[in-house]
């Protein structure tokens, strides 16, 4: 039996006391008044055990993060449908770059980056009667926690600086892959971005996605085999032009956001998220990062 409340304050101990916490995102202006000090490591278990250590019960925006999210709500709602308008490919460049769309005729290299995260919300837009409320009812599902909820001043800050958004889902509409008005469907992107959460409540969120498709309640489940290919894509495309040095250090699928949150998981073995806000050159948590690399060294468990 792994001693986690050791390894973890281990890990905290070392990582806060570093002169090194990256810096804050701030193209979103919200996101530019984050104190890059704050960091936070909440663990989950399959068989119930939790430990949280420094400010993992502080909300946060989880922005990319609820890609992930959108991407299993989208799949429960049309299935294997999902991959004829976003692919499964790592695309090897930062988040929001606007090349490869054009190369590929408007079809996303998967649905991580933001023109295919783009595409994702136009899916959930025209298949929701109540796209927002809809989508957050989901989430507040999976993690059995109704104090869940959408930032409106994060919200609106990306939509005021989302000009490249606004350009890869422009560029999609050109051709043919939004269904929806591009303003409609920005606006529900940012809102699904801006989105709060505790390290403790992303762990209960992404449960589901540690237990075969199955959250605790039953509320909402997935397929096995569904299940294991986004944990797949989380693994090859969870981190943009990063997700190889996760994967090589960290070993578990995953997903960041600009926030500073980092989510990942061991299936049939735990859930584990951090938060640190100050980000490394790639734009993921550096203090996360490394977090993660120090627990499965420390724990040996990984996927490899």
């Amino acid at each position: 039996m792994q001693d986690y409340k050791a390894i973890l304050g281990d890990i905290h101990r070392d990582l806060s006391s570093k002169t090194n916490k990256g810096q804050v995102a701030t193209y979103i202006p919200e996101l530019a008044h984050i104190d890059k000090n704050k960091f936070g490591i909440h663990l989950k278990t399959i068989d119930g055990f939790e430990f949280g250590i420094g400010d993992c019960y502080t909300s946060f925006s989880i922005q990319s993060i609820s890609k992930v999210l959108a991407l299993s709500k989208a799949i429960a709602l049309i299935g294997e449908t999902v991959w004829q308008r976003v692919g499964v490919e790592p695309s090897g460049h930062p988040f929001n770059q606007l090349a490869l769309l054009e190369v590929e005729k408007g079809i996303p290299r998967n649905p991580f980056i933001n023109s295919g995260a783009i595409v994702i919300a136009d899916i959930l837009l025209s298949y929701l009667k109540n796209p927002k409320d809809d989508f957050l009812r989901y989430i507040r599902d999976l993690a059995n926690d109704d104090s869940i909820g959408f930032n409106e001043d994060v919200a609106l800050s990306e939509k005021i600086t989302g000009f490249k958004n606004y350009a890869a889902a422009n560029l999609l509409k050109s051709f043919n892959n939004l269904e929806n008005a591009v303003e409609d469907v920005l606006d529900f992107y940012f809102y699904q971005c801006s989105i709060e959460m505790t390290c403790s409540q992303l762990n209960h969120t992404f449960f589901f996605l540690a237990n075969k498709g199955n959250c605790l309640l039953n509320k909402s489940r997935l397929t096995k085999t569904q299940a294991k290919r986004i944990n797949a894509l989380m693994l090859s495309c969870g981190f943009y032009d990063e997700a190889g040095e996760f994967a090589f250090e960290v070993g578990l699928p995953g997903k960041s956001g600009v926030g500073g949150g980092i989510v990942a998981l061991l299936p049939n073995h735990f859930v584990i998220t951090t938060w640190a806000p100050g980000l490394n050159p790639k734009g993921n948590s550096l203090l996360g990062m490394q977090s993660l690399e120090q627990f499965t060294t420390k724990t040996k468990l990984s996927i490899f």
